[in-house]
């Protein structure tokens, strides 16, 4: 698996910047020897199985809704480091199903919340004009290419949060920035360790 950040700047070449706020932007890139597109396509689509697929950091994942290659899902995320942050997620998914060899996908929040008492009886959402900020929104776009021998699997994600700050960031600043790439680093290795489990031939 490789990971490697982004950086979109202006036509003059200067970052781009956002007020009040962090766009945090990476990809990773894999390769599954001897897995289908079909078995990479039905794992990612499985959504019901996404808090197995991809734990700790899904904590529950539900399929809403689906239309032909459109999809309406939820995930919990779970994301501990100095303190532990929960969020409860929205999202509009679609696919485009290219050829027998190639298919892509973009995902868009379209709802995100952070839980506070999460787990207790005390669970709730924040309001929406009461959050920290730790994601705001996060746009995801898989691409996916059947090669003989395997697949290859690339996954971009851009993630909006709040900027950090000067009195809190000796507290947020790990989690803010640490937390787009160690969340694609691990749903990168996780898809391709059950891809590669699963594609595995049998022992005798």
């Amino acid at each position: 698996v490789v990971i490697e950040r982004l950086t979109r700047t202006d036509p003059d070449g200067s970052p781009i910047k956002t007020r009040g706020a962090m766009v945090h932007h990476w990809i990773g890139t894999a390769f599954i020897p001897g897995a289908t597109m079909q078995q990479v396509v039905a794992l990612v689509q499985d959504y019901n199985h996404h808090y197995k697929t991809y734990q700790p950091e899904v904590e529950r994942s539900q399929l809403i809704s689906r239309n032909g290659n459109n999809f309406q899902i939820y995930l919990r995320y779970r994301k501990k480091k100095i303190i532990t942050v929960v969020l409860n997620t929205y999202h509009d998914v679609h696919y485009v199903m290219v050829d027998s060899d190639h298919a892509h996908c973009r995902s868009y929040t379209t709802k995100v919340r952070e839980v506070e008492d999460a787990g207790t009886p005390k669970e709730h959402e924040r309001p929406s004009d009461d959050q920290y900020g730790f994601m705001w929104s996060m746009n995801t776009y898989w691409r996916f290419e059947d090669r003989k021998g395997g697949v290859y699997l690339q996954c971009e994600a851009i993630t909006l949060t709040r900027s950090i700050p000067v009195a809190l960031r000796w507290l947020i600043e790990p989690y803010i920035t640490s937390f787009p790439r160690e969340s694609l680093t691990e749903t990168m290795n996780q898809t391709r360790y059950s891809l590669a489990t699963s594609s595995s031939p049998a022992q005798p």
